[in-house]
């Protein structure tokens, strides 16, 4: 995790003759080196954890080193790749001077990706820019990114903190990251596999995971809510339920995947459940979801009446309390369910994927892929139960 892009300890002559540092004049132009060193000292443990013996070289270099002497165990090795960012959710973290949870959504949003093709993740690096470096705050937030990266098997490999003055506020910072897995190009998982019939598991979100926090924002400066207020029906504070980091799935759909047999996933991010659901389905089939079929938490019944809507107008923004899906056969669904019930995820049946008929619903109940994806559709059916 090297601070890379920092001025040199060198010199040069000032007006009056005197000689100065440069990096005395980086320092007056908003980049503090030193800061940025400790921050560098203050996340190698955590960093450390994240490392087995395949990564090579340690904290501090150009470039990380995985050794990839593992993939000549595979037949046809396929590299997934992904990156992302948690959004403003950040802005919630720095309103609440709390930072050691939002690498964990970052986490979330970059490896949980890569799961949906069944790949298993090797590693990670991370990108945060900031205003000012403050070393603490640096450290707490690769910090949460070591935990997730535990948490899901990845190796975190190398990063970069980049001080940004007069670009960001000096309490205003951005995170992102990008990941590598493999799997084995026999089993990946997508549309091609996904039959008539099959059973659409969904697993339980921990709340509004990293996606939506724009709108989110718009009902709190709205409202006036204080994140600091206890509200009964999420028997915590506003700002703990909203900061509350993204359930990561990578490990129970592995194992699902090992155990029984696994069609497809589909990671329930921006534009909410349907339209990432339909992203993994083949042209001519259809997938019916039942909104009744799940009690919607509280966190997003509140957002609706602070927004001043229904929980049903927030489907394409928010997970509504299902972060991911797994798309099996009949067959397999009570022990998919059982799987994820003892990795301490709730599952349930959301619905099935049936071959769509011409007509048979009405164009507005239709929801198509998106992000270019030309698949299937799904019909989101009935009313949600709410809290």
């Amino acid at each position: 995790m090297s601070p890379r892009g920092r001025g040199q300890a060198a010199t040069a002559g000032a007006a009056d003759g005197s000689v100065a540092s440069v990096s005395d004049l980086y320092s007056e132009a908003g980049v503090d080196v030193e800061a940025g060193d400790r921050a560098v000292e203050l996340m190698k443990a955590a960093v450390g954890r994240t490392q087995g013996l395949q990564v090579l070289g340690g904290v501090g270099g150009f470039a990380g080193l995985w050794d990839a002497s593992d993939l000549l165990t595979y037949s046809r090795p396929l590299l997934a790749t992904s990156t992302d960012g948690v959004g403003t959710k950040v802005a919630i973290a720095q309103r609440l001077d709390k930072h050691d949870t939002i690498g964990i959504d970052l986490v979330g949003m970059v490896v949980d990706d890569i799961v949906v093709c069944g790949a298993r993740p090797l590693f990670m690096t991370d990108y945060i820019a900031c205003g000012r470096v403050v070393p603490e705050r640096i450290a707490a937030i690769v910090s949460g990114i070591a935990r997730g990266c535990e948490e899901t098997g990845t190796a975190l490999v190398g990063g970069e903190t980049a001080e940004h003055p007069g670009l960001l506020d000096v309490e205003e910072y951005d995170v992102a990251g990008a990941a590598t897995g493999v799997v084995e190009a026999s089993r990946v998982l997508g549309p091609d596999r996904v039959r008539d019939g099959d059973v659409l598991v969904a697993m339980a979100s921990s709340g509004i995971h990293a996606n939506g926090y724009s709108l989110v924002r718009h009902v709190l400066a709205t409202t006036g809510w204080d994140l600091e207020r206890r509200v009964d029906e999420l028997g915590r504070t506003l700002g703990e339920e909203l900061l509350e980091p993204t359930r990561l799935y990578t490990r129970a759909c592995l194992d699902l995947a090992e155990v029984v047999e696994v069609h497809a996933f589909t990671h329930v991010t921006g534009g909410g459940l349907a339209a990432n659901l339909a992203r993994v389905l083949p042209p001519g089939l259809v997938a019916d979801v039942e909104r009744a079929s799940w009690v919607v938490p509280p966190v997003f019944s509140l957002l609706a009446s602070g927004a001043g809507a229904e929980v049903v107008d927030l489907e394409g923004t928010l997970n509504l309390g299902v972060g991911m899906v797994a798309i099996v056969p009949p067959e397999a669904y009570e022990a998919a369910v059982a799987i994820l019930g003892a990795a301490g995820i709730g599952a349930w049946e959301l619905g099935r994927v049936r071959v769509e008929v011409p007509d048979d619903v009405t164009h507005h109940q239709l929801v198509t892929g998106t992000k270019g994806v030309r698949g299937g559709a799904v019909v989101m059916q009935g009313s949600y139960r709410a809290s």
